[in-house]
């Protein structure tokens, strides 16, 4: 398996390692391993394990997960620690980013499609909708969307116009 299996897997099943919406923080930390930071504050919860970031929303004595996000950037730096241990030793190393088109095609090979979202809310970023999942892929569009020209030939700008930014599920989207 590889890191494009592990993506495409999470883009239609919506889980990571077995847990996904409604599974509680014990259980992604059985699945995941304790090596994240929790930040809680009025009854909500973001647990961030590098790559994979969980948002949690007290309810009586449960915490139940509600979204679910896999921030691929994270990865453009080829720091293999962001990815938490249990994914590397079920899916391998994982690529510093990887393209649209390949995950798209491994989507559609699962029997899924993906569409475009038209909106004009942003310009830097293209979003898509996993059709039966609900996950959302977004993809830089444009890498300098502010004009600050800061990529030059010694310091090149390390996302390129293509690249997978993040991919996310909530229910609530």
């Amino acid at each position: 398996m590889s890191d494009l299996d592990f993506y495409a897997h999470f883009a239609t099943c919506g889980e990571v390692m077995g847990a996904g919406i409604d599974t509680q923080p014990s259980d992604w930390e059985t699945r995941l391993g304790a090596d994240y930071l929790d930040d809680k504050s009025q009854g909500l919860m973001r647990r961030d394990y590098g790559l994979v970031e969980v948002s949690f929303q007290e309810d009586a004595e449960n915490w139940p997960c509600f979204g679910i996000s896999v921030q691929v950037h994270r990865l453009i730096r080829g720091d293999m620690a962001t990815v938490p241990a249990p994914l590397r030793h079920q899916y391998g190393n994982f690529s510093p980013r990887i393209k649209f088109e390949e995950l798209a095609v491994a989507i559609t090979s699962l029997s899924y499609s993906i569409e475009k979202e038209e909106e004009a809310t942003t310009t830097d970023m293209h979003r898509y909708r996993v059709s039966g999942s609900g996950a959302t892929v977004l993809v830089i569009a444009d890498v300098d969307p502010y004009g600050y020209g800061s990529a030059t030939a010694d310091h090149p700008t390390r996302n390129e116009v293509g690249d997978v930014w993040s991919i996310s599920l909530s229910p609530a989207w």
